[in-house]
């Protein structure tokens, strides 16, 4: 992606080298596992953590800080430059329908880090949490996407999780999020992760609109990179890979054809009034 010398956001708040937090050294399959399950908006993912240290009782912890490199600091700047991109295109589009839009923030940790919707850990993956209106982000994760589960990688990897949670904070702007709550109240648990799926594929379709809109900026495979991604944390593919079969009711998340599908339809639509996965995906 075309990045360098474009504006970057003010809105970012970069804790690796201050926090660092409790680092959990060890990890092992069931941190993936749990990685790979609340990857892309998970949201609830504080809810998750404390059974994540449960697991891995007895593995030591410590308290580290850490030094940002080189490359640290152009990861850096590469993510307030594609915040950026969204804080002006989400105005934009915002203002052509009536509304005004708030821009989140976009806090960068190692290890762990506390939130308004409770402690998380890197194991948790990249989440947004709408009690603070933030974006947590530890970049390790996209390491082990790349190598642990055959996304191709690249920096527009890191772009299309940016957009999707950037779509969680477009979801609970318009309220959409605390909608689907509400319909989950009384429903069954396929039938709450029916309304979970429906939430998650949106984010995917609002990241494909905000890429549609900054297409003067991609290069050459990048669309490749997101729906490589796409693929690799689909439910069925993280549960074909780790446990060999495949259960349709528990997914959260939605299929790796599933999501590919709705970010390619935000891409090649730009238009906000075709997202609704709710009705769709009945």
């Amino acid at each position: 992606m075309k990045w360098q010398g474009r504006r970057q956001s003010d809105n970012v708040e970069d804790r690796r080298s201050i926090s660092g937090g409790k680092v959990v050294v060890g990890g092992g399959i069931i941190g993936i596992i749990i990685l790979l399950v609340n990857v892309f908006g998970g949201e609830n993912a504080q809810l998750i953590t404390p059974v994540l240290e449960q697991l891995q009782g007895g593995q030591q912890q410590t308290e580290a800080t850490a030094t940002l490199s080189k490359e640290d600091e152009e990861m850096g700047n590469f993510v307030r430059v594609i915040l950026a991109d969204n804080e002006d295109i989400w105005s934009k589009i915002f203002a052509e329908h009536g509304m005004k839009y708030k821009n989140p923030k976009l806090v960068l940790f190692r290890g762990s880090v506390n939130t308004a919707c409770g402690g998380a850990s890197s194991a948790s993956g990249p989440f947004y949490c709408p009690a603070d209106q933030k974006v947590y982000m530890d970049l390790g994760f996209f390491e082990e996407l790349k190598t642990k589960f055959g996304a191709k990688g690249g920096d527009f990897a890191i772009a299309y999780v940016i957009a999707h949670e950037i779509g969680h904070h477009i979801q609970t702007l318009i309220g959409t999020s605390a909608k689907m709550h509400q319909a989950q109240e009384g429903k069954s648990q396929a039938q709450a992760n029916k309304l979970s799926v429906a939430l998650e594929l949106q984010a995917d379709f609002y990241a494909g609109v905000w890429t549609h809109y900054n297409q003067e900026n991609l290069d050459t495979g990048d669309i490749e990179e997101a729906l490589s991604a796409a693929n690799a944390v689909g439910d069925d593919a993280i549960q074909s890979k780790m446990s060999g079969q495949v259960i349709p009711d528990s997914f959260t998340h939605g299929t790796s054809e599933q999501r590919m599908y709705w970010f390619k339809k935000g891409f090649k639509t730009g238009d906000i009034n075709q997202g609704n996965t709710f009705e769709e995906i009945r």
